[in-house]
């Protein structure tokens, strides 16, 4: 049999034949975390290589993903869908070995990981996800969710401040199944770190209220063994296991050395490692001995099966409970839900209710939430404002997880962060909710949701000058443009409550990708419209006022600024202009309609085209054309009243009149 060694040098061999082929990557982190990864995964990790998505795996999260090809051998290795021909394609077109591990490539990957930091914070919301769900379904003796989030990080992981958020909150929560493991290596790219690191790391998590596990020697395996155990043992506080490691382990000229930690090591240094490792196989070999050591598919099918059986005698104690736990785990929403919004939406239009669409928001969270256990909501420190809050909201606790609401305190873009682990976990649609202006604290983590087509939601509230008197450091005015620019993100700008719960439906029905729901402080007016214009606004953009006739001019227009466009319709009829408004709250979900609808809409005949909306003007070029106007906005805001911050700026009828007159 193969010595533990043996197999940690697989890892480090992978590594570093797949990143002198490719001629890029990092070596260093996965040959320093080799011994590490073999420990947790041959002893302690469970799972299934026969089939990732088992519900109740431990999850596996590599925050600091520069280092893929230590996740990339550890999934070949133990048996999963991921030959040696794609290690040997590493960073190239179309492999399934990208340069950083993204979700949905690779089976096995849980998340997309490389800006550093976010990972951890997404191994965060599994933890979350997996408590909560623990204490929804669970029942004495029927302990159906049961399993651990496991991270390894690196020292660029802890610098980056959204780990300090993510983690902070997590101590708060007391997440007992989280272990991350520290690669206290001392490298990063520009040399040894103590030159700008010198945080009290051990004493920085202890103050988060986690359980610090110090000075683990990360290349002796049974101190690593004992380091877990004492974690698992731990069940009210996540673990940090602080590991000295040696980046590149077994390279003997470069290791130690930010030499290794991102660029090949050469043909000479490599021969020099197998030598030094007694690894005298060829490039991309590993021993037959060596594979069986690893291969945890026979074991991952009985873990699986054992589970089975747990939910089955679950299932006939608590067939209910267990039909709902596999609809939300499917990801799939009740039957009747699709028929229910539809009336809700129907409800506010006939209710007309001239309401500010932060409010409009919150009812439509009241009405669809209440249906729906699944939806976990949360707002950075301003659910007062958000208004995120509903009357079935119940806030998590280190006590008791069985709620549906994180009190994510001031952390933007910890708590965007989290939700995407906690959409990848399963089993929930969360919401978190923010200014308009702050989710350019979250930016990077909305990216990432896109990027990996979570379906979370985002609930953004004070979305223009109309805001106030915050002033322009709360003011947002090129926000829903960069939204908007985000591939696979929808964007939603509703102009009144019908628009809202259609939104919002349309939020919870995707399951290929994120929304973004942007709604107003001030109060909006209800628009009037029959029952095929309710309809439409699912298309994106529609007809809201229209002309006997072919029109003079569009008005088209988002959230706020469609009252105003109605009245400068109203205003321009009365001196002969023919005006049609189309209400385009989700300009992707537009640009996806056939060209039919798009053409009936915006007939391309019709060239005078006016766009509204209290945001950067240089969006709205696509649909107008240079040789059309639009009223937005192109400097920064003031501090004043909203009404007065709106004339100011010209945000106004009598603005929206001048500019299509101008045509």
């Amino acid at each position: 049999m193969p010595s533990r060694r043996d197999l940690a040098n697989a890892i480090r061999a992978l590594s570093m034949d797949a990143v002198q082929k490719a001629k890029s990557g990092h070596p260093g982190a996965p040959m320093g975390m080799a011994d590490i990864a073999q420990v947790l995964w041959t002893d302690f990790l469970n799972h299934n290589p026969t089939n990732p998505e088992w519900a109740n795996r431990d999850r596996f999260v590599l925050s600091n993903g520069h280092g893929s090809m230590l996740i990339y051998s550890l999934l070949h290795l133990s048996g999963y869908a991921l030959p040696i021909e794609e290690l040997a394609q590493f960073r190239q077109l179309h492999s399934k070995t990208p340069g950083h591990p993204e979700y949905g490539y690779t089976a096995g990957v849980e998340t997309t990981t490389g800006p550093l930091g976010q990972g951890i914070c997404n191994a965060v919301g599994m933890a979350i996800a997996e408590k909560t769900l623990a204490a929804q379904f669970n029942k004495p003796g029927h302990e159906i969710v049961d399993h651990y989030t496991y991270s390894f990080l690196g020292d660029g992981c802890l610098m980056e401040g959204v780990s300090h958020e993510a983690c902070s909150l997590a101590g708060t929560l007391g997440l007992g199944k989280l272990v991350a493991f520290w690669d206290d290596n001392g490298i990063s790219i520009d040399g040894e770190v103590e030159g700008w690191f010198t945080d009290d790391t051990p004493a920085r998590f202890e103050a988060y209220g986690w359980h610090v596990i110090a000075d683990v020697d990360g290349h002796d395996a049974d101190a690593i063994a004992a380091a877990i155990a004492q974690a698992k043992a731990v069940t009210d506080k996540p673990t940090m296991i602080c590991c000295k490691t040696i980046i590149g382990f077994g390279s003997p000229n470069k290791s130690g050395s930010h030499d290794c930690h991102g660029a090949p090591l050469g043909d000479e240094e490599i021969a020099a490692a197998r030598e030094f490792l007694n690894w005298p196989h060829a490039p991309f070999e590993i021993p037959a001995d060596v594979y069986a050591g690893w291969d945890a598919k026979e074991a991952g099918s009985s873990k699986e099966q054992e589970w089975n059986a747990k939910f089955d005698a679950y299932a006939a104690a608590f067939p209910a409970e267990a039909a709902e736990y596999k609809r939300r785990i499917a990801g799939d929403l009740p039957a009747d839900f699709s028929a229910k919004a539809d009336a809700f939406i129907q409800e506010c239009q006939d209710k007309a209710e001239n309401v500010a669409s932060r409010k409009a928001s919150q009812n439509s969270i009241e009405a669809f939430a209440s249906i729906l256990p699944e939806v976990i909501g949360g707002s950075a420190d301003l659910a007062g404002s958000n208004l995120t809050l509903w009357s079935g909201a119940k806030g998590l606790t280190a006590e008791d997880a069985s709620g549906n609401y994180i009190f994510y305190g001031v952390r933007e873009f910890g708590m965007t962060a989290i939700m995407n682990g906690i959409g990848l976990h399963g089993g929930f649609r969360p919401y978190g909710a923010t200014f308009l202006m702050f989710m350019e604290y979250a930016r990077n983590a909305l990216r990432m949701s896109a990027l990996m087509g979570i379906p979370n939601i985002q609930v953004y509230t004070h979305d223009s000058i109309g805001q106030g008197e915050d002033g322009p450091t709360h003011q947002p005015i090129e926000q829903v443009a960069n939204l908007r620019l985000t591939p696979n993100m929808d964007t939603w700008r509703p102009c009144d409550a019908a628009e809202t719960a259609t939104a919002w439906k349309f939020a919870l029905e995707r399951k290929d990708g994120p929304s973004s729901l942007v709604f107003s402080r001030q109060g909006l007016p209800a628009q009037a419209r029959d029952a095929a214009q309710v309809k439409a606004i699912a298309r994106g953009g529609y007809i809201l006022k229209d002309t006997a006739g072919t029109p003079d001019v569009i008005i088209i227009a988002t959230g706020s600024e469609v009252g105003i466009s109605v009245e400068a319709a109203e205003q321009l009829a009365t001196q002969g202009i023919a005006a049609r408004v189309v209400s385009m709250p989700c300009t992707s979900v537009f640009d996806k309609q056939d060209a039919d609808y798009k053409e009936s809409v915006l007939p391309s005949s019709i060239t005078k085209r006016v766009a509204v909306e209290a945001a950067h003007v240089d969006y709205w070029y696509k649909y107008v054309g240079f040789n059309g106007a639009i009223v937005g906005m192109s400097t920064f805001g003031e501090s004043a009243p909203g009404g007065a911050l709106l004339k100011h700026f010209g945000i106004t009828a009598d603005a929206v009149v001048e500019a299509a007159k101008g045509l």
